[in-house]
């Protein structure tokens, strides 16, 4: 008998730790999406996929084809495959389809770590660090060049079909369908595939939400940041379309016209909410009344808004950013974010679009516990450690209010001394409990809890950029790595508990 490849993998190998943790997690919703008539191929088995997919990205191998490479030649793929290698195509499209379901396994994942009692909530860390998006910085463009470039394609589209059908139309019928028995054999033929595709489409029609016009209301009681003021009425605007756009969760096309259309129509609506907004400031100023009674009023600086786009896209990735950190060339990408506790397991793992991370502590917080009180954690943290890019004192408010510690410097490292004026209140309590040995010692934590996983991350494993586009795509792979990266913590627990 040839010898069975069990007995080639070490009992403490992480790929029984990963096959254990598919048994417990609920799979129910990848499930959901086949077909149960007994029509088409036999689909590979949705726990054998999903361990493959987290087996992979415990190494860091994310690509399709490096997958179905390593499943004709490593020993553990071929152990979770049981040396049935799925192509490439497969792969990529199981990824794909079940993008919700994957980023869900963060939750179940949260659960197993629960049960080995790492779910410690005492002190959390906040943070986000820069990946490249699956594009270019030169993909930007503005709305003027996306137009030329659209036209550009539509010529070359015409100059294509002259060489392909030359004088002729090129919607002639084919030469099987201009005799009556030719079409009444292709019409069978169009109607044995309509029924068999009947069932899938009506279920991706049942998952689809109606699309509707994007109107964005602005209530300054809401604002992330103050009420008075052109500029934050123009920024509030752009945030509210950009999570209404989260909601929608557009795919990217792949064919580049395509992306070209969908760049032009997101810049037009980008327009709209900004005349939207300047006009809902316009007659905020006029009619707001401030808390000693007098009407703002008052001359302002004129302002017209442009009547053409002004801004930019990237034509590749539309949902990805220009984003920065200190020190370092800019790229374009996203601002992925994670909470994470003294043991270093990820407790909360989400994609944005900004770069800078001011105004995303109150929404990671909420993250947290939303993950672990679907995890069965009914303990909320008791300090919340972030860096000064945080600071946002009605988010802070708000957070303390849930009756959770904040430790946030007010002041970047490279200032010395207090701000000039700035003696009171929220900023010089904040100074005063960093400065004490209790506040320093605590905050000191912050950076030996989040840092080192993301650098496991980023490194280690080489997650560096992402490989599928669009904010839905990426934060469904964000979490699949941080899924991943507890997965290995819960491993190593095991085998210290087992040694010792």
């Amino acid at each position: 008998m040839p010898p069975s490849l069990l007995d080639w993998v070490p009992e403490d190998h992480v790929v029984w730790t990963i096959l254990g943790a598919v048994d417990e997690l609920d799979l129910s919703a990848f499930y959901g999406a086949y077909r149960a008539d007994g029509h088409g191929r036999p689909a590979f088995a949705p726990p054998m996929m999903v361990a493959l997919l987290l087996y992979a990205y415990s190494k860091g191998n994310r690509s399709s084809r490096g997958i179905e490479r390593a499943c004709r030649e490593d020993v553990a793929y071929m152990v979770i495959s049981a040396q049935r290698a799925p192509d490439h195509s497969t792969i990529a499209q199981f990824r794909k389809r079940h993008e919700q379901a994957l980023a869900e396994l963060f939750t179940g994942v949260l659960g197993l770590c629960k049960q080995a009692g790492l779910l410690e909530v005492g002190v959390i860390a906040i943070d986000g660090t820069k990946i490249a998006a699956n594009a270019s910085l030169d993909a930007n463009r503005g709305y003027e060049a996306i137009a030329r470039e659209i036209l550009k394609e539509a010529a070359e589209t015409d100059r294509r079909e002259d060489e392909l059908y030359g004088s002729a139309r090129g919607d002639e019928l084919p030469e099987q369908l201009r005799t009556r028995e030719g079409r009444r054999a292709a019409l069978r033929e169009a109607k044995r595939r309509l029924d068999e595709e009947t069932t899938e489409q009506e279920q991706g029609a049942a998952q689809q939400e109606p699309e509707h016009a994007v109107s964005v209301e602005l209530d300054p009681e809401q604002f992330v940041t103050r009420s008075w003021g052109r500029r934050n009425w123009l920024r509030e605007a752009r945030r509210g379309l950009d999570e209404q756009r989260e909601l929608q969760a557009r795919p990217i096309a792949r064919s580049r016209a395509e992306r070209l259309e969908e760049s032009a129509r997101r810049l037009s609506e980008e327009l709209a909410v900004e005349q939207a907004a300047n006009a809902a400031y316009e007659a905020y100023r006029a009619h707001a009344v401030m808390k000693d009674g007098r009407r703002l009023g008052g001359a302002v600086k004129p302002y017209e808004p442009p009547a053409t786009p002004a801004g930019r896209i990237n034509t590749t990735d539309h949902d990805s950013r220009i984003v920065g950190t200190a020190g370092q060339p800019t790229k374009q990408g996203y601002n992925a974010q994670a909470a994470v506790n003294e043991r270093q397991i990820v407790l909360a793992a989400e994609i944005t679009v900004d770069s800078p991370d001011f105004g995303h502590l109150e929404p990671m917080v909420k993250a947290t516990v939303r993950e672990l009180e679907n995890a069965g954690v009914s303990e909320s943290p008791g300090v919340v450690l972030a860096d000064p890019g945080y600071w946002h004192q009605r988010q802070m408010e708000h957070v303390v209010d849930r009756g959770i510690q904040v430790l946030i410097p007010p002041d970047s490292g490279l200032r010395k001394g207090a701000r000039p004026g700035w003696d009171n209140g929220l900023y010089a309590f904040m100074r005063r409990v960093l400065e004490t040995d209790h506040g320093e010692a605590l905050y000191r934590k912050r950076q030996a809890t989040v840092e080192p996983v993301f650098a496991h991350i980023k490194f280690n494993r080489r997650i560096d950029r992402f490989q599928r586009r669009g904010r839905s795509a990426v934060r469904s792979e964000w979490r699949l790595a941080a899924a991943t990266h507890n997965l290995l913590k819960l491993h190593s627990h095991r085998m210290v508990a087992e040694g010792a």
